[in-house]
């Protein structure tokens, strides 16, 4: 090694130590006759003294020092004198006086200061990533994420499963998001796809009887994206034989337990709170609640059917509901936040939004005049309200009521201070809907994917009902974000012929699609079930970042390119003819 030592690891007891450090040049300092350097690695950072007293020509050395010049500096450990001691350095009692200086490289000027605190553009970052992931703030989220893994990976050696690697280039099977096409030289015409995950080939490893597989997988969907949302993203991935969802939760809040504990010092309560998917959209209005404050939705529907509302009572008999959030005794609520609020929900797709003020004598505002004195009663009492809190309520219909009222329920939160930000409410939400309907095409399709399997009870609405079916699947969700799901899968030939049947899938186009996997359940599939947990957004939170693109080494923007690449580019026309293809203006 060119170091005996990083640059964050001296310290008091090194005292009068020879040592020999490399890194860049983080800052450099002329005192005239002293010349200070800070040297920095991922560890930390050391200050290092030239002295021309000492060494007349390393000091003149010394001058030509640039930021993030790379240099290899030979010493000896002293103590700093009193005063000028550094307390937030794990390395701030210490420095090094310097006998010999190499420089090891030299740089140009860097484009932006490598410091956490510069305010940089996400496009200038990912240009020069190389510098971004210089900040210690960087280097410090992947730490985490290593950290993170190596846990993952030995918590389940522990348990008795094996890391198998499942292929990248595979069969396109698209369900849900667009599969990534990779074309075939070989096989011209033919397409490898990249997988969305790899859901197939665990449950073939099950069927092979491996019993207990993770792996720590790259997955790739192409989809829009967003601030939790990557081209390529990671998980791990899990799948276990013999085993029923009470199995896996208690594997899941294993590790769960393990991670917050070794890298935040947090102690999480286990076994999980479990929530069905219909108590969560009943309470919250959508399946991924955020518990850490109030504000549950209060279903009107039956109280206000033909209430002289007319808005409400027509959004009723048509089939829609009514709901309302109490915010208690708000800090202030001007006209203006009013119309503000207003506006929000009218941008997710309401038409407006009614409240009432409980002023001493009950509600009152702009509504409440087409409410009987019973109604303002029975709302009041519902919505558990007091003097001086507000209730807002909406109608639609069932999605769009549910979606508007569950994210004013998060904006307000939000601007009264309501959420408890050391809090980690880690929440199970479990039977879910097998099929959604698709008004477009006019058919069932998965909820999830087409291998999950239902409760064994709802089997009878298979063919008359699919609706009212219930799926054996499960997301775990903390402080209303989605680190994970999973659930229990088909494992018999028969039943997965019936779902693909229900979801329009003739057995032509299931073989063309699933045959390898439909004639591996045909030999003794046992029954088996898995889990996935988003690595990415899960070392996102441990960090305190809003996107996960902060804990990815080289992420793709917004617009799925990378700036530090030029990724997609255009290739050449020989590439394009070996591969049989022609591009369309």
């Amino acid at each position: 090694m060119l170091r005996t030592h990083t640059c964050g690891e001296l310290n008091g007891k090194d005292f009068d130590r020879d040592v020999v450090l490399t890194g860049w040049v983080a800052a450099r300092r002329d005192h005239g006759n002293l010349i200070f350097i800070d040297i920095r690695d991922r560890e930390g950072i050391t200050q290092v003294v030239f002295n021309p007293e000492t060494n007349k020509a390393l000091h003149k050395q010394a001058e030509a020092l640039r930021s993030e010049y790379v240099v290899q500096v030979d010493g000896k450990v002293h103590m700093r004198l009193e005063g000028t001691i550094n307390k937030k350095l794990p390395t701030g009692e210490i420095e090094v006086v310097a006998s010999k200086l190499t420089i090891l490289n030299t740089s140009q000027t860097p484009v932006f200061e490598i410091a956490d605190d510069a305010d940089l553009s996400e496009d200038v970052r990912y240009v020069y990533r190389y510098l971004d992931l210089r900040r210690p703030k960087m280097q410090k989220n992947l730490l985490l994420r290593h950290r993170v893994c190596k846990i993952m990976r030995d918590h389940f050696d522990e348990k008795g499963f094996i890391e198998v690697e499942t292929p990248i280039l595979t069969k396109s099977t698209p369900e849900g998001a667009r599969d990534y096409l990779v074309p075939s030289r070989v096989n011209k015409g033919k397409f490898f796809a990249l997988p969305q995950s790899p859901q197939l080939f665990k449950q073939i490893l099950m069927i092979s009887g491996l019993d207990k597989y993770f792996q720590i997988a790259k997955c790739f969907r192409d989809e829009d994206l967003r601030a939790d949302r990557q081209p390529e993203f990671t998980q791990l991935d899990i799948e276990l034989s013999f085993v029923d969802e009470k199995d896996i939760f208690t594997l899941v809040e294993g590790v769960m337990q393990k991670i917050f504990k070794e890298t935040l010092k947090l102690e999480l309560k286990i076994p999980f709170d479990i929530l069905s998917y219909d108590d969560a959209m009943s309470r919250f209005g959508c399946d991924k609640p955020d518990r850490r404050y109030g504000l549950e939705l209060v279903d009107l529907t039956e109280e206000l059917e033909g209430c002289g509302f007319k808005v409400f009572s027509d959004v009723i008999a048509s089939g829609g509901i009514v709901k309302a959030i109490l915010l208690p005794r708000p800090k202030e609520m001007p006209r203006s936040r009013i119309d503000a609020l207003t506006e929000f929900v009218k941008s997710i797709g309401l038409k407006g939004l009614a409240y009432f003020k409980i002023g001493a004598k009950g509600p009152e505002g702009p509504v409440a005049k087409f409410f009987t004195d019973e109604e303002k009663e029975i709302i009041t009492k519902k919505a558990d309200g007091a003097p001086g809190d507000y209730i807002f309520f909406a109608g639609s219909d069932k999605f769009l009521c549910n979606e508007a009222l569950s994210r004013l329920r998060t904006r307000l939160a939000r601007e009264e201070g309501l959420i408890d930000k050391t809090e980690q409410d880690f929440l199970w939400v479990n039977d879910f809907p097998l099929f959604k309907y698709n008004q477009e095409e006019k058919r069932w399709e998965s909820e999830h994917h087409p291998f999950t399997a239902a409760h064994d009870k709802d089997l009878q609405y298979l063919s008359k009902d699919p609706g009212r079916v219930r799926s054996r699947s499960y997301d775990l969700v903390l402080n209303g974000v989605e680190l994970g799901s999973g659930s229990i899968r088909i494992h018999r030939k028969d039943m997965q012929e019936k779902i693909f049947n229900v979801i329009g899938m003739d057995k032509k186009e299931a073989e063309e699609r699933f045959g390898f996997l439909t004639r591996a359940l045909g030999f003794g599939a046992p029954p088996h079930g898995g889990f996935a947990v988003g690595l990415d957004r899960l070392v996102a939170i441990l960090c305190g970042c809003d996107s996960i693109r902060e804990v990815i080494a080289f992420p793709k923007t917004q617009r799925a390119i990378s700036p530090l690449t030029q990724a997609p580019s255009i290739i050449s026309e020989k590439q394009l003819n070996e591969l049989g293809l022609n591009i369309k203006d």
